[in-house]
């Protein structure tokens, strides 16, 4: 950890600790509920008795995870929104974007943002702060702050919520860094975690026979294309799209696109193996420029990313088709 982020937590235990003095400060999830998401929000919380993690979506795996450690998370209506009353603050843990949320946020009160996606659309107001990090997860990001600031929070549970986000958003650490690894460290050492034994019960999440036909359907509509300098293989789905992703990665594609319409939206969810980040591919970027380009929110990180919007299913893959043709490869730069 270098000056400027250890100056950062600094402050944000600063911020933290004024809002708690308030009143009560919800840890707020990103809508998609993912095991990130929601292990940064119920392990910051196990730092002080005024924070509660709570969010509109609690994914499959995060869910496991949950009531396997019994840990606390309240699940919030995505309208109407109840609200503790004189609340201290507001922390949102791994959005990119307010819509990113699914929910109508409080006014007036000032926000934190704790996020390690490439792109942001906040705008923060006085009072507001915002904790940006590259790092693969932002369970990184948080384990950081306990070890300095909370330290007896930091029990083998709570390390559990860590590791499971940092081992979910790394993809099984395939696309984990130095910095990955070594806060992989930090969580199991003075642990009596077992490593296999917790990624054994990561991956073995089992898929009903209703999914396995969803998934199967989505791999035989897939479709190979050209795209500029790069190859996409792509389908269409209604479950399941970033499994599915992953598995069209596994057949070689450089960069997976899955598309899904639902309820009058579309949803793009892309993935990329190491080697085409590493050749110029940035996931996350290439989705922020689809939403400048035909409205909705996009971003991420560089192997995963997703968009979603009101656009036509069929032209929002077409955009993305579109942007990673002008996407140069770095040995033709």
């Amino acid at each position: 950890m270098n000056a400027a982020e250890q100056e950062q937590l600094h402050a944000f235990h600063a911020w933290l600790t004024e809002a708690c003095e308030r009143g009560p400060v919800p840890v707020l999830t990103g809508k998609n509920g993912d095991m990130d998401t929601i292990g940064s929000a119920i392990a910051l919380s196990a730092s002080h008795p005024r924070l509660m993690a709570c969010g509109i979506h609690i994914g499959r795996t995060a869910k496991r995870v949950v009531e396997n450690l019994q840990a606390p998370f309240r699940k919030i209506a995505a309208e109407r929104t109840s609200w503790p009353a004189a609340m201290g603050g507001l922390i949102i843990v791994d959005a990119a974007a307010p819509g990113q949320v699914g929910v109508q946020l409080p006014e007036g009160v000032p926000m934190c943002i704790i996020d390690h996606h490439a792109t942001s659309d906040w705008e923060l107001k006085d009072g507001d702060m915002n904790l940006q990090w590259e790092v693969r997860a932002t369970t990184q990001i948080i384990d950081r702050y306990l070890m300095a600031y909370a330290p007896m929070a930091r029990s083998d549970d709570v390390r559990k919520m860590l590791l499971a986000g940092l081992i979910t958003d790394t993809g099984r650490f395939r696309h984990a860094d130095a910095g990955a690894f070594e806060s992989a460290q930090h969580m199991l050492t003075d642990s009596s975690i077992d490593y296999a034994s917790f990624l054994q019960f990561i991956e073995s999440e089992t898929t009903s026979p209703s999914e396995r036909g969803s998934l199967l359907r989505g791999l035989s509509r897939a479709k190979s294309v050209e795209s500029g300098p790069w190859n996409i293989v792509h389908t269409y789905s209604g479950t399941l799209e970033g499994r599915l992703a992953g598995m069209l990665v596994g057949t070689g594609a450089e960069i997976a696109l899955v598309s899904r319409f639902r309820d009058g939206q579309t949803r793009l969810t892309a993935r990329a193996p190491r080697s085409s980040t590493q050749q110029g591919i940035h996931l996350g970027h290439l989705m922020s420029a689809i939403a400048e380009r035909i409205g909705g929110e996009g971003g991420g990180h560089d192997g995963a990313a997703g968009w979603s919007g009101n656009t036509d299913r069929i032209a929002a893959e077409s955009a993305f088709i579109a942007q990673v043709a002008i996407a140069k490869r770095k040995e033709d730069l």
